[in-house]
């Protein structure tokens, strides 16, 4: 049993989040939790005094020669990266940007990618790993972890840091920490940088590549050799740090999303499991299969995350956020086949496999085998006072941009490798 699941979950008397979540979080003596208080300091910090430190933190990273890029930064086509590339050339710094093939790539994120590079005038480098290799670890996280989803994660918080140490850029920017923006695990005076430690036990879910290694799923020590991270010899060479913009800025990822469409003119879309628009377009699986296992695991997928930060920023009430992320939570993912198609398992196998990992707090079955859920994590009590208490003004505000596609008679229905359009078999 999950530890968090040792005692009963309690709810946070402003947002959507409970004592269960996966990255932990506590609540205050006002029933108030940790990341609803560190999300305060957005309206209490001097960030014009924040940006300051942050040129000057970054003054000295500057290539002497012109010979070399100033920083790297790690990109996709879609989350905050227009934002990200657009904070950093405002900085006046020559970026390399980096990005890893995710190999679910949807047809909008490829285009949305091609732009980026193209509006900034900037360099990229891509790294794909061997499809076959990418196949037998998926297969082998599914089965250990339930996690479809962990060799994208590995690869892009990887990939930049292998970049640094073999390019000699010692400095890596990130855009938000999820552990500061979500459950408030650190506070913005922190200024907490990229670590390893936090990589292993929260992105990779405790798993370093080199412990994928298995003669039962015929992962190799060289298999693992793209997701492995650099020894602590070679950072300290280089002297490889990464900071994050959340730090300096007053992260707000819808409306930094609204700022950067007006201005760079690149595509959203609708998603299987969530009303947001703008994150993880590029992606047939985040927020469609790969949400789909995180509700069964945590009780709570994405569309509660993204329903919590327009709560906290004052776009939705609780009720609302409340309603909005239980009508999404349910919705079945609809490329579950192109996925199992190219992992190469059956359904009946997947379904097997993903039972495994319900979490038996949240899920049992009932007489007829057909599984229920025990408790519903957004009705949890909470009295109307605190409530009342701690709520925020609201602008009742969930509209999103919806931009027309570039290519309306396309049908974006398989993964494609970056390239010219190669399906990814």
């Amino acid at each position: 049993m999950n530890p968090l699941h040792r005692q009963p979950p309690r709810a946070c008397a402003r947002c959507l989040y409970t004592t269960w979540h996966p990255l932990g979080l506590v609540l205050d003596e006002e029933g108030v939790c940790s990341g609803c208080r560190v999300h305060e300091e957005k309206q209490t910090f001097d960030w014009e005094r924040r940006w300051k430190a942050l040129e000057t933190l970054v003054e000295p990273y500057r290539s002497k020669n012109g010979q070399n890029y100033d920083c790297i930064v790690p990109v996709s086509g879609a989350r905050d990266s227009f934002f990200i590339v657009h904070t950093v050339k405002q900085l006046g710094l020559n970026p390399l940007l980096v990005t890893y093939n995710k190999l679910y790539n949807t047809d909008l994120g490829i285009r949305n990618l091609a732009r980026l590079r193209t509006v900034f005038d900037a360099d990229i480098l891509t790294f794909t790993a061997n499809p076959d290799t990418v196949r037998r670890i998926t297969r082998a996280t599914l089965r250990r972890l339930g996690s479809i989803y962990w060799h994208c994660l590995a690869g892009q918080t990887v990939f930049p840091v292998q970049t640094a140490v073999r390019f000699q850029i010692p400095l890596i920017i990130w855009g938000a920490h999820q552990g500061l923006d979500q459950v408030g695990m650190f506070s913005h005076e922190h200024q907490v940088e990229m670590t390893r430690r936090y990589r292993k036990d929260h992105d990779l879910m405790g798993l370093e590549a080199e412990d994928l290694v298995s003669e039962f799923d015929h992962i190799l020590p060289r298999d693992v050799l793209p997701w492995t991270y650099p020894s602590y010899d070679e950072l300290q060479r280089v002297g490889v740090r990464g900071i994050y913009l959340g730090n300096f800025i007053p992260w707000d990822t819808r409306r930094q999303h609204e700022q950067m469409l007006a201005a760079y003119g690149y595509e959203s879309a609708a998603q299987t499991r969530t009303f947001d628009l703008y994150n993880d377009v590029d992606c047939f699986n985040y927020s469609d299969v790969h949400d789909h296992l995180k509700f069964l695991k945590h009780g709570y997928g994405k569309a509660t995350d993204h329903a919590v930060r327009e709560l906290r920023w004052g776009r939705l009430s609780r009720a609302e956020a409340a309603q909005t992320a239980r009508e999404w939570q349910n919705h079945p993912p609809q490329h579950l086949d192109a996925f199992l198609d190219w992992l190469g398992i059956t359904r009946s196998s997947f379904q097997w496999i993903t039972d495994q990992h319900r979490s038996p707090a949240l899920w049992q079955r009932d007489t007829n085998w057909q599984w229920q859920q025990q408790i519903d994590l957004l009705d949890l009590p909470v009295s109307a006072k605190q409530q009342q208490k701690q709520a925020l003004p609201s602008s009742h505000n969930l509209a999103h941009i919806t931009t027309p596609s570039k290519r309306p008679d396309y049908s974006d229905d398989h993964y494609i490798c970056i390239g010219k359009g190669t399906p990814c078999r």
